[in-house]
């Protein structure tokens, strides 16, 4: 167990530099368009769905410049590519407050997305997996009880950022902040050690350990697990608390179940770590993915009442605080350290281009079918995730 001089001098400083940025991050640039976009939009005389197409682009070009980053967190290591990140995402909040013209918007949310994917937990992974290796799981872990929290900082700051200096000067000040703090601390807080690049004790080579190779129909089940999955949360986040406003529960209690995502979301990483440590995280995933089927049975069993979409919120939760550890995890148990930040870079792009599209897609959903259409969409990625998890197979 690392001693807290660990997480001040040693690798571990790592997590705790990371812990502080992946909030920042998360806070600044995830987390605000739910509530700053219908105010830019109507400054501006846009729609709202206008608005967050910015946004899904974002995501969508965050996708495809993931791989790089991942390669580039290989080569020159975290605290060059994230320092980099940081930066760029500083500027393209500044670009938001001063976008007038629809397509300066557009340009200034494909750079916040490149900033996003050099800054989000993908990146961080690979920052660790270079840092740590094969030993990468722990930390990965630690640092998503940290990032568990961003939403709950972030949403309550941005609103009273709102309220006092409009939503122009929200921007700025996270502006200020991913500059001045988030990006000092990626270049001159975080390890420059390299796990790949220590050698063996004693001079000896270090025991042969059974990997699959990082291609073929392992990796491709991988990849189009995580990103089946990425549907799920990006859908949900978006749209559930409106289903079940629309479905009867009263506004109040809406907002009460959908408080019980973060801490439920900590409590399963929490558990993680103190409980399951020990197991593979292949089995974690797929126990994750069946608990979240088992809400949606839920759901259409007994029909939505206030205990159900409770007990639902928890249990997504969960699935959620878990995927998170298992998408830094199963590529690391499965294919090895070597390379991981491309690794991860390759496994990142599909799940942000899928992210990126599923507000919009479970928007046609619901517009051209049902509430109940909707979510049976999300569980039919629910159960594709949980299929290609269940056809992964170990190394003997």
């Amino acid at each position: 167990m690392p001693t807290p001089r660990d997480f001040l001098f040693g690798p571990w400083r790592g997590v705790s530099v990371l812990g502080v940025t992946q909030i920042i991050a998360w806070g600044a640039m995830f987390y605000p368009p739910v509530l700053t976009v219908p105010l830019i939009a109507a400054d501006r005389g846009w729609s709202i769905a206008f608005g967050m197409g910015g946004f899904s682009l974002g995501l969508l070009s965050g996708g495809l410049v993931a791989p790089t980053v991942g390669r580039l967190i290989d080569r020159l290591g975290g605290h060059v590519v994230m320092t980099a990140g940081s930066l760029a995402g500083a500027l393209g909040l500044v670009g938001l407050v001063h976008a007038e013209h629809w397509l300066a918007y557009l340009a200034v949310w494909m750079l916040l997305g490149a900033a996003m994917a050099a800054n989000l937990y993908d990146s961080a992974f690979a920052t660790l997996g270079r840092i740590f290796g094969a030993a990468a799981r722990r930390p990965i872990t630690v640092l998503t009880l940290a990032g568990g929290f961003a939403s709950t900082v972030s949403w309550p700051v941005t609103h009273l950022l709102i309220g006092a200096v409009g939503w122009r000067g929200a921007y700025l000040v996270y502006a200020v902040v991913l500059a001045g703090v988030a990006a000092p601390l990626h270049a001159f807080a975080l390890p420059r050690s390299h796990a790949g690049a220590e050698p063996a004790r004693d001079g000896q080579a270090p025991p042969p350990t059974r990997l699959l190779p990082a291609k073929g129909l392992a990796f491709v089940l991988t990849a189009a697990a995580f990103a089946s999955y990425a549907f799920v949360p990006s859908a949900l986040s978006a749209h559930l608390l409106a289903i079940f406003d629309r479905l009867g529960l009263e506004r109040g209690t809406v907002v009460a179940i959908g408080a019980l995502f973060g801490p439920s979301q900590v409590a399963a990483r929490l558990c993680e770590l103190i409980f399951a440590r020990n197991v593979h995280p292949l089995a974690v995933a797929r126990f994750a993915v069946a608990m979240l089927i088992a809400g949606f049975v839920l759901l259409a069993v007994l029909g939505l009442s206030a205990p159900v979409a409770a007990a639902f919120m928890v249990m997504f939760g969960i699935t959620n605080g878990l995927i998170t550890i298992a998408r830094g995890a199963v590529p690391l148990t499965l294919f090895g350290a070597v390379r991981y930040g491309r690794l991860i870079g390759r496994i990142a792009g599909p799940s942000l281009v899928m992210q990126a599209a599923a507000p919009l897609v479970l928007a046609l959903a619901i517009e051209r079918g049902s509430d109940a259409f909707a979510l049976a969409v999300v569980t039919a990625f629910a159960l594709i995730a949980f299929a290609c998890l269940a056809m992964i197979r170990r190394p003997a």
